[in-house]
């Protein structure tokens, strides 16, 4: 069995068929999004039209959850680019956010599986790092089991054992660099990828490749100035050195 996890595309349509198209050629049995699959970029509504295409399960992140609640008060560029979201938006894609789900657990044979999440399975919001201690992470998982744990929202590739378990993250598709654990990224600007994992199980045994694969940044920014997007040069700023409009 082999299983494409991907998180965090954050309505970056190009970064998304980059990462479809080696996933298809891996010829994976399984695909599974860790959530954040709209907010923040400049083609949420075509993200969202992309994966109900493929009919993979899908967790809920926060910046989903962004579009389902209203947005705290206090951040006027936030509230400007989730409201220009919704404009984008038909009802069919509000429904398929609603369908995203905190938690989703599959089951690899009979007596493994893989417990799925954004954060952690306790919040959204909540960050698991390398360093993120045992303790800590014991209340995370408190009442969750499984073989293997895969999560996102860090924007950060990672793979590290938690008492028996092996956790991955997958980092991020569509804003690599750009999150809470990842502030060394962004400062230095050298992200110029997407990035994903493949988990493969084989007669009992297991091997997990964290990926990256290069974008054709001229045509990611060009889409993004076409877009409309509020504040697209902070976006621009992410992937150009420059973050200057043409």
């Amino acid at each position: 069995m082999r299983i494409g996890l991907i998180a965090d595309i954050h309505g970056n349509l190009v970064a998304l068929e980059c990462v479809l198209s080696e996933l298809q050629q891996e010829q994976v049995d399984h695909i599974i999004c860790l959530g954040d699959v709209a907010a923040l970029g400049p083609q949420p509504h075509e993200v969202l039209e992309r994966l109900r295409m493929l009919n993979c399960p899908v967790v809920l992140g926060n910046t989903d959850d962004w579009y389902l609640q209203p947005v705290p008060d206090g951040d006027e560029e936030l509230r400007e680019i989730v409201h220009w979201g919704l404009q984008q938006f038909t009802e069919a894609d509000l429904e398929y956010l609603r369908s995203f789900q905190p938690v989703i657990e599959l089951r690899l044979d009979t007596d493994k599986s893989l417990l799925c999440f954004h954060g952690s399975p306790r919040s959204y919001n909540e960050v698991i790092a390398s360093t993120t201690s045992s303790s800590e992470m014991r209340s995370m998982f408190a009442g969750h089991q499984a073989w293997i744990m895969a999560g996102g929202h860090t924007h950060v590739q990672m793979l590290r054992r938690f008492e028996q378990a092996l956790l991955i993250n997958p980092g991020s598709v569509g804003l690599p660099g750009v999150g809470p654990e990842s502030k060394d990224l962004q400062r230095n600007k050298q992200v110029r990828w997407a990035e994903y994992a493949i988990l493969t199980l084989r007669n009992g045994h297991i091997s997990v490749d964290l990926r990256r694969i290069p974008l054709d940044i001229p045509t990611l920014l060009q889409i993004g100035y076409a877009s409309g997007m509020p504040d697209i040069n902070s976006w621009v700023r992410a992937w150009d050195t420059l973050g200057e409009a043409p």
